[in-house]
C-alpha cells in the first residue's frame, strides 16, 4: 500500500495535517474536490500563537507570522460611544505575537509551498469522494474526477473536507447535531489608507450606521480592512450594491477616502458538532467535524490542532509506536475541545444575538452600564479568543494532586503549567542544547524535561522499555516551576503527559499517553 493516509480536503486543516505526517515519515495522498486552489478573499484571518507554532514545526510558521499583521489595540463600542479599549502589549520579545491577522488564502499559499517541496505528499485536484470504504486492511476512496472514477487506497483516512462536506458526513453515517443562526453577515475586504486604524480591531454593538447590529473591523497586511456586518436574513447584496447602499454602508464607517472592493461575501453562523470524531480507519477533522461563530476565531484554529492531535497519533500507530486503541483519544480529545468552543462561541451569540426578550433585556442593560461600571464591561461578549484546549481529563493524561486544574483563566491568561496543559514557552536553559524556549525542543517525539537530582541514565532506559517511540531527556533549570527529582512528560503535540518521580513513574505515564 503505497499511501498510508488518504487527506480529504486541500484547505489549511488538510494542509497541516499532511505536512505533519509526512514530517513522521508517513505517506499522504491530499485529495480536494476543486480544480485548483482558490485564491479569492480572507476568510479565515485570525490565526493564534500556538498555531502558528505548529506550523513552525513544518517550517511555515515563522513566514506567517512575518507576513500578518498583529493589532495592538482592541476597542469596543456602543451607538456612538467608545465603551472601552485595552491594548495587547506584551513583556519582553515573545517567539510569536497573540495572534496575527492574514488571508486564508495567503495562508494556504504559504503551506502550499512546502508541501510542495515534500515528496511523501501527493496532491491531487479535482477529486470529487463519491464512496468511502473500509475494511479490515484499509480504506478504499472513490473519486470522479475529468478522467473517470479513481480509487485512492489507504490505510486510514482523514477527513477535512470543509463546511460543505455533507456528503463525506452521510459516507460516514455520523450526526452533525445542532443550530444554525437566521441573520446573515457580510463581509467585505476593502483597501483603503486608514492609517489610524491599522493596528486596531473594532467592535462596534448598535451603530447608528447599522442599528440593532454589529460590525467588527479588522485590520489587515496591504492597507486591507476586513468589515463584518450583521444583516438581516434576507439580504440581498446584489440588489444593494446595485442600488449604491452598500458603498453608503462603507463610507458610513470610512468617510470619503477612495476604496476598493478587493473581495465580498455573505454567510450564515452555525454551531455543529458531530456525534464521532472516528468512524473505525477515518478520523474527521476541522469544519467537516464542526461549526463555531467565528467570533473568537475558533474554526480554523482549532481545526489546525484537531490536524495535529490526529497527525502524531496516526504517525504512531502506522511507525509501530502504539496500537490502534490510541485512535480512540483523538475523539475523547478534540470532541471535547470541540464541545468547550461550542460552549464559549454560543454564549457570544447569545450576547450578540438575543433569542428572547430576557436576552435582550440584558444586553441593553450591560451595554447601557458598561459605560462606568467595570463589572458590566467584563460582561460585554464580542468573542473569546482562540485558545488551545486542555487534556486535563483525557485518558493519556496523568494527573497530578499537587497540580491541579483550576479551571479556564481569565480571558487572555494561560493556565499554571499542569498536566494537560500545552507546554507554556517559557524562556528556558537546556543543558547541552542552543534553545532558548521550551516549544523549540517539542514536537520531535515524547520529551522528558528532568530537573535537578534525577538519575537521568536510569528514567531513559526505562522510558525506552516502555515504548519504541522516539524519546529525549533534557536537564533545564529555570522553568515550569520543576521541583527537584522530577521529570516533567511532554507529548508529541507539546500538551504536558505528566509529571513523574522516578523511572517506573515515568514509563507508566508514557505507556499510559499511548494509550496502553
Amino acid at each position: 500500500m503505497d499511501t498510508q493516509v488518504a487527506v480529504l480536503g486541500n484547505g489549511p486543516v488538510g494542509q497541516t495535517a499532511a505536512l505533519l505526517l509526512a514530517r513522521w515519515g508517513v505517506s499522504v495522498m491530499l485529495l480536494d474536490q476543486r480544480p485548483h486552489r482558490d485564491a479569492a478573499g480572507s476568510k479565515a484571518i485570525v490565526q493564534q500563537r500556538d498555531v502558528l507554532d505548529i506550523w513552525e514545526a513544518v517550517g511555515a510558521g515563522r513566514r506567517i507570522a512575518d507576513e500578518g499583521l498583529t493589532w495592538t489595540t482592541s476597542r469596543t463600542f456602543y451607538r456612538d460611544r467608545e465603551l472601552f479599549g485595552y491594548g495587547h502589549a506584551e513583556a519582553g520579545p515573545p517567539a510569536f505575537p497573540p495572534f496575527v491577522n492574514i488571508s486564508q488564502s495567503r495562508t494556504e499559499q504559504l503551506l502550499d509551498e512546502h508541501i510542495t517541496a515534500q515528496p511523501l505528499i501527493e496532491a491531487r485536484w479535482d477529486h470529487r469522494v463519491t464512496a468511502v470504504v473500509q475494511d479490515g486492511g484499509g480504506v478504499t476512496v472513490t473519486c470522479r474526477t475529468a478522467s473517470g472514477e479513481v480509487g485512492v487506497r489507504a490505510a486510514y483516512a482523514l477527513a477535512c473536507a470543509g463546511a460543505k462536506g455533507e456528503d463525506v458526513r452521510r459516507m460516514l453515517g455520523v450526526r452533525f447535531d445542532g443550530h444554525s443562526f437566521d441573520d446573515r453577515f457580510l463581509i467585505c475586504d476593502i483597501r483603503t489608507d486608514l492609517p489610524d486604524w491599522a493596528t486596531e480591531r473594532r467592535f462596534y454593538f448598535d451603530p447608528p450606521w447599522n442599528p440593532g447590529r454589529q460590525v467588527l473591523i479588522h485590520p489587515c497586511p496591504d492597507s486591507t480592512f476586513r468589515i463584518d456586518w450583521q444583516v438581516p436574513a434576507d439580504y440581498d447584496e446584489r440588489s444593494e450594491t446595485d442600488r449604491g447602499a452598500r458603498d453608503a454602508r462603507i463610507r458610513a464607517i470610512i468617510g470619503d477616502r477612495p476604496y476598493e472592493v478587493v473581495w465580498s461575501s455573505v454567510y450564515r453562523f452555525h454551531s455543529r458538532l458531530v456525534d464521532r470524531m472516528r468512524v473505525g480507519r477515518v478520523l474527521l477533522a476541522g469544519d467537516l467535524a464542526h461549526l463555531f461563530s467565528p467570533f473568537g476565531a475558533r474554526g480554523l484554529n482549532s481545526g489546525v490542532q484537531d490536524a495535529e492531535n490526529a497527525a502524531w497519533k496516526l504517525a504512531f500507530v502506522l511507525n509501530g509506536w502504539a496500537g490502534e486503541a490510541l485512535l480512540d483519544s483523538y475523539h475523547a480529545e478534540r470532541h471535547a475541545a470541540a464541545l468547550e468552543n461550542l460552549d464559549v462561541t454560543t454564549a457570544t451569540m447569545r450576547f450578540l444575538v438575543p433569542g428572547d426578550e430576557d436576552g435582550h433585556r440584558h444586553r441593553l442593560s450591560t451595554l447601557e452600564a458598561a459605560h462606568v461600571d467595570p463589572e458590566a464591561r467584563a460582561a460585554v461578549d464580542s468573542g473569546r479568543l482562540a485558545e488551545p484546549f486542555w487534556y486535563v481529563d483525557s485518558p493519556l493524561t496523568t494527573p497530578d494532586p499537587t497540580r491541579p486544574f483550576t479551571g479556564r483563566p481569565p480571558r487572555g491568561a494561560t493556565p499554571a503549567p499542569v498536566p494537560g496543559v500545552i507546554l507554556p514557552d517559557a524562556p528556558v536553559s537546556i543543558t547541552g542544547s542552543p534553545a532558548t524556549r521550551l516549544r523549540e525542543v517539542a514536537r520531535d517525539g515524547f520529551l522528558l524535561l528532568a530537573a535537578g537530582d534525577v538519575d537521568a541514565e536510569a528514567v531513559l532506559k526505562a522510558a525506552r522499555r516502555a515504548t519504541s517511540a522516539p524519546v529525549r531527556l533534557l536537564c533545564l533549570t529555570g522553568a515550569l516551576d520543576a521541583r527537584p527529582g522530577e521529570v516533567w512528560v511532554i507529548r508529541p503535540d507539546a500538551h504536558i503527559a505528566a509529571v513523574a518521580a522516578g523511572p517506573a513513574s515515568v514509563a507508566a505515564a508514557l505507556r499510559r499517553a499511548l494509550g496502553l
